[in-house]
């Protein structure tokens, strides 16, 4: 593994590229080599989530799949809060079951998703995945023992450079996300930020890789 992305709705297939391709348990694909899977709060669907969970449940059982998620809280959208903290909570439960890495989507919750692991005692790495808030939010999840990935928001917010670069280098990963920009233009940008050769910086994202997923 040369480059790892940490969170890609694009199955590129690149031979230097470990991906955990983001999967939805109604959508799998069979072909994609590395991937997470979980129920994404946008599409919380009352009706199919007991059989959306036993799927994740299957596929949390082989070595393809390397994380649950993304899951997690979206104060944004319409479908209530409290139905998303069961839905979020449903999935921690099987991320300690199966000792599996939780990739998060948060959006304007991030006090909820501290206190529901802090509450649930959760032990397993949890990632919150494309982050763009300040570094007061930073440093809290930091503390409560999260990691924070980065990708499409420090290619386009020059205001996170600075939160970036005062991120602990064993708390952080990197990831392209939706974006059109491959995973390497990402590692370019990151090294500069943290004013370290590219090479540097893919032996920190080895490690911490080897730390969350390798357990």
């Amino acid at each position: 593994m040369e480059f790892f992305n940490f969170h890609t709705h694009q199955f590129t297939n690149q031979s230097n590229v470990l991906e955990l391709v983001n999967q939805y348990p109604l959508e799998f694909d069979a072909t994609i080599a590395y991937y997470s899977i979980g129920i994404h709060p946008w599409y919380i669907k009352e009706d199919q989530t007991d059989l959306e969970l036993k799927i994740i449940e299957e596929k949390l059982q082989t070595k393809n799949c390397l994380a649950i998620g993304e899951c997690g809280l979206d104060k944004r959208i319409e479908i209530p809060l409290d139905q998303q903290v069961i839905v979020f909570e449903k999935q921690l439960e099987l991320a300690q079951k199966y000792n599996k890495p939780v990739v998060i989507h948060c959006v304007a919750a991030f006090q909820e998703v501290i206190a529901i692991k802090k509450k649930m005692n959760i032990t397993v790495p949890m990632i919150i995945h494309g982050f763009s808030k300040n570094k007061q939010i930073a440093e809290q999840l930091i503390k409560a023992g999260f990691y924070i990935s980065f990708g499409k928001y420090l290619l386009k917010n020059p205001d996170l450079k600075t939160v970036f670069q005062d991120i602990p280098n064993d708390r952080f990963f990197l990831e392209t996300d939706t974006i059109e920009e491959n995973i390497q233009e990402v590692y370019n940008l990151a090294a500069e930020y943290k004013n370290i050769e590219i090479s540097e910086l893919k032996a920190i994202i080895s490690s911490n890789y080897k730390i969350v997923f390798e357990r």
